[in-house]
């Protein structure tokens, strides 16, 4: 079934801020924490440093009214710099990739910073940043 969520930028402090938010609504992750060094190489991609290779890549915690926030480090080695404006963005989890592709098409048209729609190893990805200013993600997860 398609979802709303609010998905997080830190610049290296996910974990921190993830347990403070735990502690805070009394709930638990709704999947393990899941560092960069847990996902699979992927080819072409770059050498992470043990620093990086710590950090985290993705986790999940309800808060609440069956809203769940996301969290993820961005990694300065590859030249992300968290500010106010791209540290929160509206995750939309689609249950077609044809859902995906006409809203990703819709509310990216006129806008900018976009990360096309592409198949990563959980399944399809994008993102965007309408032309209002709102950053908005896609994701399909694979069956």
């Amino acid at each position: 079934m398609s979802k709303v969520s609010i998905y997080l930028n830190f610049q290296g402090n996910t974990e921190e801020a993830f347990n403070f938010y735990k502690s805070v609504f009394n709930t638990e992750f709704s999947m393990p924490m899941t560092k960069m060094k847990d996902a699979p190489p992927q080819p072409g991609g770059p050498a992470l440093s043990e620093k990086d290779l710590n950090s985290v890549m993705h986790v999940s915690l309800p808060i609440l009214g069956g809203t769940e926030i996301m969290g993820t480090d961005a990694l300065e080695s590859m030249g992300h710099k968290v500010i106010v404006g791209n540290n929160t963005t509206i995750n939309l989890d689609c249950d077609t990739n044809e859902e995906a592709h006409r809203l990703f098409n819709a509310l990216s048209e006129g806008g900018s910073d976009i990360a096309p729609l592409s198949d990563q190893f959980w399944g399809l990805w994008g993102c965007c940043l309408d032309r209002f200013g709102v950053r908005w993600m896609f994701n399909v997860m694979k069956k």
